[in-house]
């Protein structure tokens, strides 16, 4: 099984966006997909409420109620994480996954924010032992505008205790397809390409990135 978990302290970031999008994605590939939402605000159960029954099936988890247990015929298990999580929580949920996604805004405080988070998060990693890769997004971006611009090069520059970089994958813009996708339980892959084109072309990367083995603990490339 596969499991891919959409991860950052701080609110309002777009988790629920990117785990509802990868989610759909997988289903789109015929895959069996488990969305597990451990957000008490219960945005991608929401979505999922709203996901229209002739579209590829997902299996939605309320995980922030109710013990997690996934069926055994998952083959993907997108997690989407509440806010401010930290602790033993943050430590469940790390342990939990594969590959973690850690969208950022464009902003000084998310950007000092995130620096914080993904400290802590490598101190973490190495009490769990755990191998678990990270990649950043940049999220929710105002394209050819300076925050974008200083976001980028912060994502690039990001490295681990050992001197690799994180990952930056890809910029997503703030896009009226997303706010679309929310409303109506359906993915940007599912909408019109033409309309969608430039959208799915910022995916690519990301989508390469996770069906890589460099997205997976103790790869063997």
């Amino acid at each position: 099984m596969r499991s891919i978990l959409l991860l950052n302290a701080k609110g309002g970031c777009g988790k629920t966006t990117m785990a509802t999008n990868i989610a759909a994605y997988y289903a789109m590939k015929g895959k069996n997909v488990v969305l597990a939402d451990f957000d008490p605000q219960g945005s991608s159960m929401d979505w999922l409420d709203a996901r229209p029954a002739d579209r590829p099936p997902i299996r939605g988890l309320a995980a922030w109620q109710n013990a997690v247990r996934v069926p055994k015929n998952t083959e993907y298990l997108i997690m989407d994480s509440p806010a401010a999580v930290s602790g033993r929580p943050l430590a469940n949920l790390v342990q939990r996954a594969d590959s973690i996604l850690i969208p950022i805004l464009p902003s000084p405080i998310d950007i000092r924010a995130a620096e914080h988070f993904i400290g802590q998060l490598n101190a973490l990693r190495r009490v769990l032992n755990t191998q678990v890769k990270l990649a950043t997004v940049a999220n929710r971006v105002r394209e050819n505008t300076l925050a974008a611009g200083d976001l980028g090069d912060y994502l690039e520059e990001i490295k681990l205790p050992n001197g690799k970089k994180v990952p930056y994958l890809s910029l997503l813009r703030a896009s009226q397809n997303y706010i679309r996708s929310a409303e109506t339980g359906l993915s940007i892959f599912e909408f019109s390409p033409a309309r969608t084109e430039y959208d799915r072309d910022s995916w690519k990367r990301i989508f390469h990135w996770l069906n890589s083995k460099r997205s997976l603990p103790n790869p063997q490339d």
